[in-house]
């Protein structure tokens, strides 16, 4: 795939460029518009400062959240280009949608070195179309507005949507620095990891990561479960595990994979049992084989962590993908924040796999240079381990 250093190669002073990014940030809950987490924005400002600074016109485009293919003013992009305006030093200029009026005026006015910002690409139905025919008149209309055309959105490029696939075949087509970085590591791990080589899971649901799992057990010295879809491996041993989180479908499925392992996967020993699911509410730590009837496991227990980040800190290389609990929980997130330092401490190559992982890293005020990369992408960082195409990237490819 060509680089940015390819598309300067060409020279963009003066020409339009279309940046696919991943501003697809959380807002706090408690303030309208106020955005809780910047990773995704700083991530991508290597990419745009270079093509700013190169004199480039800078477009760029993004989704945020899910809306139903209209305009919703809970989805505007409006706040994100404030933030990206503070970041980059200068104002950003918004549009107020996507191909109408307001982005044909905006991108028209463009002056060398400027960035502006497109309105939520979900607004437009053909963003995420399952209608070929569609996406692509979508595509079409985003096309004309640029010469060049970078992605830059890695936590996209597992969608087929307009603005990441088809839009990639209507322009001279680049990856970005993002792109690039996280495709090195993530081939890094599962094709040449250092042994010992320890994965870390966690999250909600066995069925989310069993795909990950099969592709990656194979390859790993440990798999260490946490989070909820540890309840169900439990079960599979023929634990009980009260009101905790379970997925009855899966308790064969996981008893199989605890049998292929042949010791490899680590359960936790202790959990911390609360008595509903609040940080108010009534919790001990507790043998994991003894879950009492009316509590559900919210985290994991200290033995547990200890237990963990043994088998840490022997690795080479540790790829970490899901909390250990109910971080954004105070009384819940002790297994998270142990986990997360051990795997700082390794003498090795570390990658939190983005999504919950990566905001629990910055949530918790964990020292973010301890790791060796925070990907961008979680489902497509899951994917990617999957073994799947990724159209976006089979889009540069091409």
């Amino acid at each position: 795939m060509k680089t940015l250093d390819d598309l300067l190669g060409e020279g963009v002073s003066g020409r339009r460029v279309l940046v696919r990014a991943d501003l697809n940030v959380p807002f706090d809950k408690n303030e309208a518009g106020k955005i809780s987490d910047d990773g995704r924005i700083r991530a991508v400002l290597p990419t745009l400062i270079t093509l700013r600074d190169a004199g480039a016109r800078v477009i760029v485009c993004s989704h945020l959240g899910r809306p139903k293919g209209a305009p919703d003013p809970k989805y505007t992009l409006g706040p994100v280009a404030t933030r990206l305006g503070e970041l980059l030093g200068n104002p950003v200029v918004f549009a107020e949608d996507t191909v109408g009026p307001s982005a044909k005026a905006a991108a028209d006015a463009l002056t060398d070195g400027q960035v502006l910002l497109l309105e939520n690409l979900r607004f437009n139905a053909g963003e995420t179309s399952k209608d070929d025919a569609e996406r692509g008149a979508f595509a079409d209309e985003l096309a004309t507005l640029a010469d060049f055309y970078v992605d830059d959105a890695f936590g996209a490029v597992h969608r087929k949507h307009a603005s990441v696939y088809d839009v990639a075949a209507r322009l001279p087509q680049y990856a970005g620095g993002l792109v690039l970085k996280e495709v090195e590591v993530l081939r890094k791990v599962t094709e040449t990891p250092e042994q010992p080589y320890v994965v870390v899971l966690g999250g909600s649901k066995v069925s989310d990561k069993l795909a990950v799992i099969q592709a990656l057990l194979p390859k790993v010295d440990k798999l260490l479960v946490g989070g909820g879809m540890c309840f169900t491996f439990l079960k599979a041993q023929g634990h009980e595990v009260g009101k905790s989180l379970l997925e009855a479908e899966m308790i064969d499925t996981c008893a199989d994979l605890l049998a292929q392992a042949a010791g490899r996967i680590v359960l936790p020993v202790d959990v911390v049992a609360a008595t509903a699911f609040d940080a108010g509410a009534e919790h001990d730590v507790v043998r994991a084989e003894a879950i009492p009837a009316d509590r559900l496991g919210l985290d994991i227990g200290p033995e547990s962590v200890a237990l963990f980040a043994e088998a840490i800190g022997s690795a080479k290389t540790v790829f970490w993908n899901g909390p250990m609990g109910v971080f954004e929980l105070a009384p819940f997130a002790a297994g998270t924040r142990g986990v997360a330092e051990a795997i700082t401490k390794i003498d090795g190559f570390s990658v939190v796999g983005g999504g919950d992982s990566a905001a629990a890293v910055r949530t918790l005020g964990i020292d973010e240079s301890g790791f060796g990369h925070i990907s961008t992408g979680g489902g497509a960082s899951l994917e990617y381990l999957e073994g799947k195409t990724l159209p976006g990237i089979l889009a540069l490819e091409s």
